[in-house]
């Protein structure tokens, strides 16, 4: 908080800034963090900063480090730590469990220590280069661009919404699904997604967006409109 400002209302704007949807790898969230630290303190001191860029950047970057970070720590070192582990507590070592929590959790705080400091002293030398020119800018919009084709091919991959249903034309029965598939895939997904973003836009909270998708999900099944 002492970077967001000295009055409440530049607190409060931090506050509901970084209640925003961000998800990455805990592993090195710590680099966007320090970043994001380094733009707080540019917006806290230039009162023409654009504070929308704070945003833009941490969700431009969750996907990429999210990226890194599981198959760094989740693909590989967790595994090498696993492997260590399992090797000793088969033969009946109490060093087996004790051993894959100080060498996973050894290895990622560190990361996690020096990825703030790196964080930081990259989103200030960033910000001191770009002051006086566009780049910040350009930042902005790259990250924009690289957070929504993030969060649409999040929504492709994790929402599923299909139908079962089925019209039959004599002796022929066509499947809506496959149709809809082979002219348009994943359109009913894009669909619900773009409903939920109107209801967003809308002022609705994500807490009622939740509910409903529940009712939608329990009545479609039960009416048998849904799969």
């Amino acid at each position: 908080m002492r970077l967001a400002g000295k009055s409440k209302e530049e607190q409060a704007e931090a506050l509901v800034r970084h209640m925003a949807i961000f998800n990455t790898t805990p592993h090195v969230v710590t680099a966007i963090t320090g970043i994001s630290a380094a733009m707080e303190k540019e917006a806290s001191e230039n009162p023409d900063f654009d504070r929308s860029i704070i945003n833009n950047v941490k969700v431009g970057l969750m996907g990429p480090f999210a990226g890194i970070g599981d198959s760094l720590f989740q693909g590989t070192f967790r595994i090498i730590a696993s492997g260590i582990g399992i090797s000793l507590a088969q033969q009946g070592s109490i060093m087996g469990p004790i051993l894959f929590l100080v060498i996973f959790n050894a290895i990622h705080l560190v990361v996690r220590y020096v990825l703030t400091s790196l964080g930081y002293r990259s989103g200030a030398s960033l910000l001191d280069g770009a002051r006086a020119s566009s780049t910040l800018q350009m930042i902005s919009k790259g990250a924009t661009i690289v957070g929504l084709t993030v969060i649409g091919g999040m929504s492709a991959s994790m929402v599923s919404f299909s139908t079962p249903l089925a019209v039959t034309l004599g002796e022929t029965t066509f499947a809506i699904q496959d149709h809809i598939d082979q002219i348009f895939p994943s359109l009913l997904p894009l669909l619900y997604v773009l409903a939920m973003f109107g209801c967003l836009k809308k002022g609705m909270s994500s807490t009622a967006i939740l509910l409903i998708t529940i009712a939608v999900a329990l009545l479609g099944v039960w009416t048998g409109l849904l799969a």
